[in-house]
């Protein structure tokens, strides 16, 4: 059976997703035949010329048309597009797989989950974080779950980018919080919180994420408008900075473990430093993005880290790829979890990381937005 898949934007997620899609019959012969059936968005021209470049049969204006049409739908489009055509697609008994973070708010999040709920295993309804998928990620999982690590003590998860350090960079949809929700919480945080999840939320590693103490911050008030967007072309007219441009997060786990986690577009310097460090009573281990074939282990009595290069072919899909020590890169996690996800479609089971895990998610992210305003700890509920 061939699927036909509908996707929902078409610029760098876009991007990302069809390139995945590309590969896999080239790496992947076990995925699902698919076709890259329709693109949706809202300029004909531009769709027109999307379709073109990333593989897609058709285009459409309306999402509405596609998403009971279709096999599969991914919503790729910004933060407060995602809820409606989501939960649209789900009631039609078409799986769903949407960008991170699910929701620009926490109410849609737990509609878009109670829609993915309703509709049951049988349906997907997979949330893109990506980042589960790399191999040293999943070799570090592998690790945490034998116990090498022993009682889990701290976690720290960072995010640093700076494509925002520049005041006289444009204004986009990411810094208007009706459109996205948060600023580097949502969009760099929630990887940081699902990937702290994933890692140590099992009963016995470190549990549940309990309570939380969180700092937002705003450096510029107002952007920018690119291409001078009233018209008179005198490029004065600017918009305001409605979201957060850095977090810090103080957490405490269920199991008594400490966290810290922060992310900001201001670290000049960090392109996409994404770092992630848990200590143990027996060992620890580090994680960075930007050398994502790499894994650095302390084991129990070892005096220093060692640095584990993650691509032997018994390594998390590596065998898929190249011989041991060519290495993978930022595009791949893509084709991982485009294959996880394209495979639970059609087998008709459910896919991990799913709508439940971006609600998890989201409630860390909220509790830490509350946390900034009221100035206290806040429970996640």
């Amino acid at each position: 059976m061939t699927l036909d898949v509908g996707v929902l934007g078409y610029r760098f997620m876009g991007k990302a997703h069809a390139n995945a899609m590309a590969r896999l019959p080239m790496f992947f012969p076990d995925a699902p035949e698919i076709e890259r059936s329709v693109l949706v968005g809202r300029n004909e021209e531009s769709l027109r010329e999307a379709a073109d470049q990333l593989g897609f049969d058709s285009i459409s204006t309306d999402w509405e048309a596609v998403v009971d049409d279709v096999d599969v739908f991914y919503n790729l489009g910004p933060n407060h597009v995602h809820p409606e055509p989501s939960i649209a697609a789900l009631e039609s008994g078409t799986p769903v797989f949407c960008e991170k973070p699910l929701a620009p708010t926490l109410k849609d999040a737990e509609r878009m989950a109670k829609a993915a709920a309703d509709a049951g295993e049988s349906v997907p309804a997979g949330t893109a974080f990506n980042y589960r998928f790399v191999p040293a990620i999943q070799y570090a999982k592998g690790l945490l779950e034998s116990g090498d690590l022993g009682e889990i003590r701290h976690v720290r998860g960072s995010y640093l980018q700076d494509w925002l350090v520049d005041p006289e960079a444009a204004w986009s949809w990411r810094n208007d919080a009706e459109m996205a929700g948060a600023g580097a919480l949502g969009d760099l945080g929630s990887h940081t919180v699902d990937l702290v999840r994933f890692l140590v939320g099992d009963d016995d590693l470190a549990g549940d994420i309990e309570r939380v103490s969180g700092h937002l911050q705003t450096f510029v008030d107002e952007r920018p408008v690119e291409g001078d967007g009233n018209g008179d072309g005198d490029g004065n007219e600017t918009r305001p900075v409605t979201v957060d441009d850095a977090y810090a997060a103080h957490l405490e786990f269920e199991n008594g473990a400490m966290g810290t986690l922060e992310a900001t577009r201001y670290a000049t310097g960090h392109k996409n430093d994404h770092t992630i460090e848990i200590h143990g009573s027996k060992g620890s281990l580090r994680f960075s993005l930007e050398r994502l074939n790499e894994l650095e282990v302390l084991g129990e009595g070892d005096r220093g880290y060692e640095t584990i290069l993650v691509t032997d072919e018994d390594d998390p899909y590596v065998d898929h790829w190249w011989p041991p020590g060519h290495v993978l890169g930022w595009e791949h996690t893509f084709v991982h979890e485009n294959y996880e996800f394209l495979s639970a479609v059609s087998e008709g089971r459910a896919f991990s990381p799913g709508f439940d895990d971006g609600l998890a998610a989201q409630r860390v992210l909220t509790a830490i937005q509350e946390s900034d305003e009221r100035g206290e700890w806040v429970s996640v509920d």
